[in-house]
């Protein structure tokens, strides 16, 4: 058979175009296309309250609700001695258990108990624990010696290990409330091994939980000691910087009810156990306990001005690691709480909607799916298929507008907006890989990897801000998926460029260097990726 000229492959290609992949690229479309207007309409809601009525009418958490300060506490570590001549101001003073879960922390362990040991709290109100999953004996063994220490000089705390590690960080702070002396405690704050709370933390957190009894959490906001390592830690902070100006801000004065975060986080003792407690069947466990103290009619708080210094991931595989955690259990647990949502007495349809379809479906399982599937694959795909038309608002204004929402709460990070653009849809990926996995609960949808931590950050660390990873033997270095895409990517700006439009190459060849850049190991610090 002689070969195909290239008008007839031509006239070939065209047909299978008009037959089979214009249809269902068309439905791809408007299916994109409604699923933008519905995360639209959700990020300007968020926006507009988190503008108006927290920055503009300066409705901040001190003029909602009532809070005054804690009698003046003697210093931490000056031991019961300095309490005792004054019992009436002891009582004033909640008993209060400091939980800092951990597993193989060598680097930051000391950070994080450290700062919790110098809270400013009367010594005889407050309990340390130190709950040590670490399978590693050495780093086990520094732990309790730095707990012993601690210790020594009249601090309560107590190092506190398991058998195993069933139920990961949930287990570990469940097990650690079982405990006869944290049974005794009326509000429980919980730190990441990364976290150092400001001396002063308890003293502008509780009296929140102490005046407004109808308040089940108390959250504060991240900062962050690393954001200027590299371009990837610069991009997570605006990332992070508009979840917790937006998102939580918007959620707090309009619903009194957002994602716990999982740390830097003050709770009040008895709505965890009216709410069931920790579990563990998620990787969100922080927000699965939200959603369920919400179902019980308890109240949260976020007090935006309180920040605590913690540390992004720095390497590239700990940051996949770390959103394919956090993407899957919300996509899980609206797989399991959804129908719990629905049927619940306890609340208002306002607030089962605001659960279900805005905090959970829109935030949780839209937008990690719309991202990719718009993005990085119809748009690209329709280069290549001049009989499907893709609305000018749909295809520019919508992205344009939810970019510019982004931008206000970021105006020191304007310079960064176009790598932040690039950088979430090469994410968008395995946000979306994550989503269906939690959706549809494969096989791993439980996998639970740590954070990886580098530590003491110190203030002359420079890197570039693209810094290419040593070449080694380790292929983990090279991400296979990125690369495809990548190269799927070429081949719609070529086609595009050659034979189509000329309406999207550029936007598709800077996506597809986007993948090559990620796809290669040049993104992130110098730390190895082990």
């Amino acid at each position: 058979m002689a070969p195909l000229s290239a008008d007839a492959a031509a006239a070939a290609w065209a047909a299978v175009r008009a037959r089979a992949v214009a249809p269902v690229l068309t439905a791809a479309v408007w299916a994109c296309l409604a699923m933008s207007a519905m995360l639209l309409l959700e990020a300007a809601c968020m926006s507009l309250v988190s503008l108006v009525a927290v920055r503009l009418l300066r409705l901040r958490p001190e003029r909602r609700f009532k809070w005054e300060p804690m009698t003046e506490a003697p210093p931490a570590g000056a031991g019961a001695e300095a309490d005792a001549e004054d019992p009436p101001c002891r009582r004033e003073f909640p008993m209060v258990l400091v939980q800092i879960p951990m597993y193989n922390e060598r680097e930051v362990y000391k950070l994080s108990i450290g700062a919790v040991c110098a809270l400013t709290w009367p010594p005889d109100r407050i309990i340390i624990q130190v709950l040590d999953d670490s399978t590693d004996p050495i780093i086990k063994e520094l732990v309790e010696l730095e707990c012993q220490e601690w210790a020594s000089k009249k601090i309560d705390i107590k190092y506190e290990v398991r058998n195993n590690r069933k139920g990961y960080k949930a287990g570990a702070l469940k097990k650690g409330m079982d405990h006869v002396y944290a049974q005794q405690c009326e509000f429980v704050a919980v730190f990441d091994a990364d976290f150092q709370p400001e001396s002063d933390f308890l003293l502008k957190t509780i009296p929140f939980l102490v005046h407004n009894p109808k308040i089940a959490l108390v959250q504060t906001r991240w900062e962050f000691v690393n954001y200027d390592a590299c371009l990837m830690t610069r991009i997570q902070k605006m990332s992070l910087d508009y979840h917790f100006k937006v998102e939580q801000e918007s959620g707090s004065f309009m619903h009194a009810f957002f994602g716990f975060n999982g740390t830097a986080g003050v709770w009040r003792v008895s709505a965890i156990n009216e709410s069931g407690g920790w579990k563990d069947r998620t990787t969100v466990e922080d927000m699965d306990l939200a959603v369920r103290a919400c179902l019980k009619e308890w109240e949260f708080l976020y007090v935006g001005d309180i920040r605590v210094k913690s540390e992004l991931p720095s390497t590239f595989k700990a940051y996949r690691h770390q959103q394919h955690r956090w993407t899957c259990g919300a996509a899980n647990l609206f797989r399991k709480m959804g129908w719990e949502i629905v049927t619940n007495k306890g609340v208002s349809i306002w607030k089962k909607w605001h659960l279900l379809y805005s905090f959970l479906f829109v935030r949780r399982v839209i937008a990690p799916i719309l991202t990719f599937l718009f993005y990085c694959v119809v748009i690209p795909l329709s280069a290549m298929v001049p009989e499907v038309n893709i609305p000018v608002w749909g295809l520019v204004y919508v992205p344009t507008a939810i970019t510019i929402m982004n931008a206000i709460r970021n105006p020191g990070s304007l310079h960064l907006m176009p790598f932040w653009i690039l950088f979430e849809n090469v994410m968008s990926m395995h946000r979306m890989r994550a989503a269906l996995t939690g959706l549809l609960e494969t096989a791993h949808v439980n996998d639970w990897v740590v954070t990886e931590k580098v530590g003491d950050v110190k203030d002359d660390f420079e890197v570039p801000l693209l810094e290419p990873l040593k070449p080694t033997e380790c292929v983990e270095r090279i991400y296979i998926p990125e690369l495809l895409l990548a190269l799927y990517l070429l081949i719609c700006a070529s086609y595009d460029y050659v034979l189509g439009s000329q309406t999207y190459f550029t936007y598709i060849y800077l996506q597809a260097l986007a993948f090559i850049v990620l796809g290669f190991g040049f993104v992130g610090t110098k730390t190895p990726c082990s």
